[in-house]
């Protein structure tokens, strides 16, 4: 959102009436550790107003490295961004042109060398999350999110949690690049639907509605814009259509176990109805995101400290022709300069055109989880507000494993490379291909040595390497990553960025003076990105 509109004023007249219906009370007690207080201290300030734009932005291309097409690529679905022009040239304001990630250009090796192996061990293994939980939840002088999914009761073998919150986990394909964890951080993703989607004629919890209602919208959301509505194929969990009360799987009769979609339902199994609308979340949808450390001795190197815990919900609900006049107020809003503005503030989460309000909370210097300030939200905005590659500004969900292996606890087991969406190739060789390197710097020296001898791409060797092999990092640079990001949080400067690289890296722009990428000279740039995976369901 570049700009003060209608619908922004609406978005802040929401948020107002949501803490309006807070009950009136008096703060609480105070706690040796506000969660609140480095937000509360910062409100309103901005060191960089242009903070959407991530530090990735900024790479180096030299005319001959693109890692930009796997965000910024041609229209699809109801995504009316067509940013594939973010290759051509770094279309920023004046206000971007000086790189404000100054963190990036930081030599740590000398702090980092300073951090034993055992101290980072035990640093990553602690629980963080668990603290907040318990301050949040009894605080009466915040209007926030609360976290209320318990992560130590954990989750059955289908995703449920079992502290009964009605969170699902779900497993799903890491996003190329700064999403692999050899480049320094382990992740999860939690998905919850409104009470209406898992509640039966009588108001009670039915998990095999919701399990029916969730693979509607799996349908929905995970299949590509290649598949018009009517030949659309989506293999799920087993459902039974006597609980959804309509033809799933397309064969004209209505009964028994399914477990594949054909053809998009018209609407979700629900008491009162409510339409599937392709490519959109229904009202209410919420999404929990922990980015974490890396623990060498933990399944997929998922570790039990958080570096942020991140929280969604969709508030609006929005039809495709009103998304595309956000679109288009977008485009208009950038081409006079305007700066980014989201309605909303830190404690109760940005909100941005598309109907969607974020929050999130990052490390103290001790460690500790406290609410990001009112810049640092304006940090997140940027991926999940007018991004070309999103479907409905969301990442993780499209691109989900299909059937019942796509429920569950995030794990790279069993997961094998497939191509975008209209590609051939698989997604990571086409990634390591067209960015030639593991990162967007190129600074990934691991991923290079091991997929790059003598400066060329093995492209035999990628084919044959599974997930892990592609992605999870050697031991040793797993925990010099979590003590290059440890220095980080001690020195408190996230408006300067989250990246914590071994070295500063070489590839990337302090200043633009020159706003062209030298692709477009070559035949570099691509419009083929796609969130969506070719699952092979169609075939």
């Amino acid at each position: 959102m570049r700009a003060t509109t209608a619908a922004a004023l609406g978005a802040t007249l929401l948020l107002t009436m949501l803490a309006a219906c807070q009950p009136a009370s008096p703060p609480a007690a105070p706690a040796a550790f506000d969660p609140l207080a480095a937000a509360r201290a910062a409100a309103g300030r901005f060191d960089n107003r242009e903070a959407p734009v991530v530090a990735a932005c900024y790479t180096r291309t030299d005319g001959a490295a693109n890692p930009c097409w796997v965000c910024h690529t041609a229209a699809n679905g109801h995504n009316r961004a067509d940013d594939a022009h973010l290759q051509v040239r770094y279309a920023f304001s004046a206000a971007a042109h000086t790189n404000h990630w100054t963190n990036l250009f930081v030599d740590r090796r000398a702090a980092i060398a300073q951090i034993g192996d055992d101290a980072i061990l035990a640093w990553v293994r602690a629980d963080n999350y668990t603290p907040l939980r318990e301050q949040l939840a009894t605080r009466r002088d915040y209007l926030g999110w609360r976290p209320d999914l318990d992560l130590r009761a954990g989750f059955d073998e289908q995703g449920f949690a079992r502290d009964g919150s009605r969170w699902r986990a779900f497993r799903y394909m890491p996003f190329p690049g700064t999403f692999w964890a050899s480049n320094g951080s382990a992740d999860d993703v939690f998905i919850r639907l409104p009470a209406a989607f898992y509640s039966d004629a009588d108001g009670r919890y039915s998990v095999e509605r919701y399990r029916v209602n969730l693979a509607i919208l799996e349908a929905a959301l995970a299949v590509p814009d290649t598949l018009p509505d009517a030949q659309l194929v989506r293999r799920v969990e087993p459902l039974s259509e006597d609980v959804a009360g309509f033809d799933l799987d397309g064969d004209g009769r209505v009964g028994g176990t399914v477990d594949t979609i054909r053809g998009l339902p018209a609407r979700y199994a629900t008491v009162a109805p409510i339409a599937v609308r392709r490519w959109l979340y229904p009202q209410g949808t919420e999404f929990l995101h922990s980015v974490r450390y890396l623990d060498p001795d933990a399944p997929d190197f998922i570790a039990a400290r958080l570096k942020e815990l991140r929280y969604s919900v969709k508030r609006g609900d929005y039809t495709p022709d009103a998304l595309a006049k956000v679109y288009a107020e977008e485009r208009q809003a950038k081409a006079v300069g305007a700066l980014p503005h989201f309605a909303g503030r830190a404690e109760t989460g940005l909100l941005n055109e598309h109907g969607w309000q974020l929050q999130a909370f990052i490390e103290d210097a001790a460690g500790r989880l406290r609410l990001q300030t009112d810049e640092e939200h304006y940090f997140c905005m940027g991926c999940h507000s007018n991004l070309g590659v999103t479907v409905d500004q969301s990442f993780s969900f499209p691109r989900k494993r299909p059937g019942a292996d796509g429920w569950g606890y995030q794990t790279l087991a069993g997961l094998r490379p497939v191509a975008q969406a209209g590609q051939r190739e698989p997604e990571i060789l086409a990634y390591f291909r067209r960015a030639r390197g593991g990162d967007e710097f190129r600074a990934n020296a691991e991923l290079l040595a091991r997929w790059f001898p003598d400066g060329r791409l093995d492209e035999a060797a990628v084919r044959g390497a599974d997930l892990r092999a592609l992605t999870l990092p050697s031991r040793e640079r797993a925990l010099a990553l979590d003590k290059a990001y440890r220095v980080l949080v001690g020195e408190q400067r996230f408006a300067a960025g989250r990246d914590a690289p071994l070295q500063p890296p070489a590839q990337v722009h302090r200043r633009l003076d020159n706003d062209e990428t030298g692709l477009a000279a070559r035949d570099l740039v691509y419009r083929d990105g796609r969130l969506w995976l070719d699952w092979g369901d169609a075939r």
